[in-house]
This record gives C-alpha cells, structure tokens and sequence, in this order.
C-alpha cells in the first residue's frame, strides 16, 4: 500500500480528472460521434500525462533535493531509476494509444509527447515554461477533436486555447509555490480567458446555461485566489489545487449548450477532482 501510494503520488493522479475532461470537452466541440474512440482516447491521453508526471519528479529530483525533501524521489519512497523506467514506458503505451486512433490523432500524439518531454526536462530553466504546460493541455483539446465526427473544427480550437491562457495563469501562480515571495496579479488577466470567451460564444442554448457557468467559474477562481492573494496567511498550493480543480468548470463553460447528461459528468468530475485531492496532492 506504501507503494502504490507513493505511485499515485508521483502521477498526481487526483489530477487526472482535469484531463478526462479535457478530452470530453474536446471531443464534444468536434462534434462528438464516434463513441468507440473515447477509451483508447482517455486511455492514451492519460498514460501520457502520468508518465509526464513521472519524468517531471525524473528531471527535478536535484531541485526537489533541495527545495522539496518531501517528495518521493528525495524521501526515498522511490528510487529515481524505477521512476525513469515507469516515465518512459508510459510514455511509449500512451503514444502507441493515439497513434492507433488514426493518423492525424497520431501525429498530434507524438507532438504531445514531445512537449511533454520539452516541459519536463527545460520547465526549472525557462521563464516561459508555462506557456508550455498551456500547449500540452491545448493539444489534448486538439487532440480529442481530431477523433471526432467533424474533426478539428473552429470552437475546439477556441475552446483550448481558452483553456491554455487559463493554464498558464494557473502554472505561473504555481512557480511561487516553493519559492519566497507573492505572486503578482497580472496571472488573473490570463484566468479570465475562458470567461472572455464566453461572453462571445451566445448562440442560442448558450446564453443561459453559459452565463451560469461564467458565475460559477468566476466565483471558484476568486475563491481560490482568495488562499493566495487576498489571505493574512497565504497557501498558494491550495490556491493552486482547487485552480487545477477548476479546469472541469473552464471545459463545461466551453460546452455550456451540451445535453444536461454531459452535465453531470462535468459536475461527477469536479467533485472527484477535490475529493482525490484530499487523497494525493495536487502538486
């Protein structure tokens, strides 16, 4: 059990639902269809990004020696070739997964686990690394589309790169987390993203249930912020945990005008998102 506790918490698996949302919302704005495609699609999806977790701990066990002892690799909960070895071969399993799915999701495969690595191995090294992070999770968007009935289409581009800007917000505000200091406020401008757009998105059986969506997304960033910016005390790893919990909200707005039924499974992955956060952290 002290195993696979240490496993999940090198994945951050209570992130995973962020994902799977990812892809729903994606694959709903290309025109959904095609249902036989979504568990190879989370499945590949999923596998890149657990992997991507493990080689981040891979690449930052030097950084995390020092500023983060806790973490597995330093704790020796685990050693740092079992995390190498798992990294790798999930990122293998993950990009034979989409590559499976057809061409064009196969090439954007690959140009996901590239990135993925890219982030990895330069994100301590870089100012701009978030903006890294913002394209993985844009291609995941790109990427469940492509398997779609109508394929890559205009609002699922729009859709992810709303979500992009609101990632990055939420990784830059992320950098101060083991580093002194208060972040400053111009994160806030890209968190907005995904609301700005939903102001342009009103065609009918948008307007109502988006500018719901809009309110609650609006409220759960501010009530997040308030542990990081507005706090006596701040906390900017929980601020951050419940941001990363609100990209759930971010691709429900997106698909605001979808069937109730989809709905609830927006609201079933939100909650699992904070309940699992309560398991594994976040971060």
């Amino acid at each position: 059990m002290a195993l696979l506790r240490t496993l999940l918490v090198v994945g951050r698996v209570s992130n995973l639902p962020t994902l799977w949302s990812n892809c729903l919302a994606g694959w709903w704005l290309g025109g959904a269809g095609n249902p036989e495609q979504l568990p190879l699609l989370v499945a590949g999806a999923s596998l890149l990004y657990l992997s991507g977790m493990f080689l981040n701990d891979a690449f930052d066990v030097e950084y995390d020696q020092q500023h983060r002892p806790e973490r597995p690799i330093p704790a020796g909960d685990i050693s740092l070739t079992t995390v190498w070895r798992w990294g790798l071969i999930g990122l293998g399993l993950g990009g034979a997964s989409l590559i499976c799915l057809g061409r064009v999701t196969g090439a954007l495969g690959v140009a996901l686990l590239l990135l993925i690595v890219l982030y990895d191995a330069f994100h301590k090294q870089i100012i701009w690394a978030p903006m890294l992070m913002a394209a993985c999770r844009f291609l995941v968007y790109v990427i469940a589309a492509s398997t779609a009935a109508n394929g890559v289409t205009g609002w699922a581009l729009w859709g992810g790169l709303a979500l992009a800007f609101y990632i990055a917000g939420l990784s830059y505000l992320a950098r101060k987390e083991a580093t002194p200091g208060l972040p400053g406020y111009w994160p806030l401008l890209l968190l907005a993203a995904p609301i700005v757009l939903a102001l342009f998105m009103n065609g009918p059986g948008y307007r109502t249930a988006g500018g719901l969506l809009t309110a609650a997304l609006a409220l759960w960033v501010a009530y997040a912020l308030r542990q990081s910016l507005w706090a006596a005390r701040p906390n900017i790893g929980r601020a951050v945990s419940w941001l990363l919990a609100g990209i759930v909200l971010v691709d429900w707005l997106a698909v605001a005008d979808a069937p109730r039924q989809l709905g609830f499974g927006f609201i079933a992955l939100f909650l699992s998102a904070l309940l699992l956060q309560r398991v594994v952290p976040a971060t």
